[in-house]
């Protein structure tokens, strides 16, 4: 197996794009403005249902794997549904892949109205623009601007071999990275040394196994607690908030046992902090060190 290595010319491109909208986290101290800034023009946060999240600049709204179709999980389920509000200004959803529960065609429809965008990887964007989406895509690691969101999609593996991304996303001074349903993968340290630190990372956690795949091979093909915790750190996450997690087992899709509690076990082992926010809840940043 080969790895791709970007080049220092190329990072340096990539940090300088993520500046214009993360100056406060690239600028070394004493650099940055006296002011305290406006609270409007500050990036919140909000996990919702299952997978999704929501952010908020300003009148701007970004959502990443929004759901709120029921029948995508039915009562196996346990997370409720959040109702998806957006501002008055842009509307954005960002989809990691195509499966149902991360590209929920009645949420983005009911987010994006008649002029919100979806953005995507080129694979995904041949389904949306079918489906009657106006559709960006973003080839890995080429920023793209968002009025004033700068989103990335950066490598993800996906458990079936399908095409997945993950994304970071930076605004108001903050950096997250959101990250589906990925599987454990070797670009975590890319990604990190790259676009990181994180202020926050959105990971899955529930290891999920599959058996309606034959032959059934009874390898997680989702992160497990452990190893998001582990991405986590070696992305230099400041805070990590689980995702992804929450559905009633059965024969053909198992969750880890007790999730939340190996993903604390493990976090306090290696010192990585988690906000353990439910559906509906906004975040509570980390100050920075």
């Amino acid at each position: 197996m080969t790895s791709r290595q970007p080049g220092t010319g190329r990072r340096d491109f990539l940090r300088a794009a993520l500046s214009l909208t993360a100056g406060a986290v690239l600028l070394p101290p004493g650099t940055g403005r006296a002011a305290k800034p406006d609270e409007s023009t500050q990036l919140r946060a909000r996990r919702l249902a299952w997978a999704g999240v929501q952010l908020q600049l300003g009148k701007d709204t970004l959502f990443l794997d929004p759901l709120q179709d029921p029948a995508v999980w039915g009562p196996a389920l346990k997370d409720p549904l959040v109702p998806l509000e957006a501002g008055d200004g842009g509307r954005f959803v960002l989809v990691t892949h195509r499966h149902p529960d991360h590209f929920d065609r009645m949420a983005v429809r009911q987010v994006l109205g008649d002029t919100g965008t979806l953005v995507c990887s080129p694979d995904t964007a041949v389904v949306a623009a079918s489906a009657g989406f106006r559709v960006r895509t973003a080839p890995l690691y080429e920023p793209l601007l968002l009025n004033d969101f700068t989103v990335t999609a950066v490598p993800a593996a996906d458990g079936y071999g399908d095409q997945q991304v993950s994304w970071v996303v930076s605004g108001g001074g903050r950096r997250i990275i959101h990250c589906g349903d990925t599987l454990w993968h070797g670009a975590w340290w890319h990604i990190g040394r790259q676009l990181g630190p994180f202020d926050a990372a959105f990971l899955p956690i529930n290891g999920a196994r599959f058996g309606w795949r034959k032959p059934v091979s009874d390898v997680p093909g989702v992160l497990t607690p452990e190893q998001a915790v582990a991405a986590a750190a070696v992305m230099e996450a400041r805070l990590l908030v689980p995702i992804h997690y929450g559905v009633t087992s059965s024969d053909d899709y198992r969750e880890v046992p007790d999730a939340e509690a190996q993903l604390l076990a493990a976090a306090k082992k290696r010192k990585v902090n988690v906000e353990l926010a439910r559906p509906g809840e906004w975040l509570t940043w980390k100050p920075r060190p």
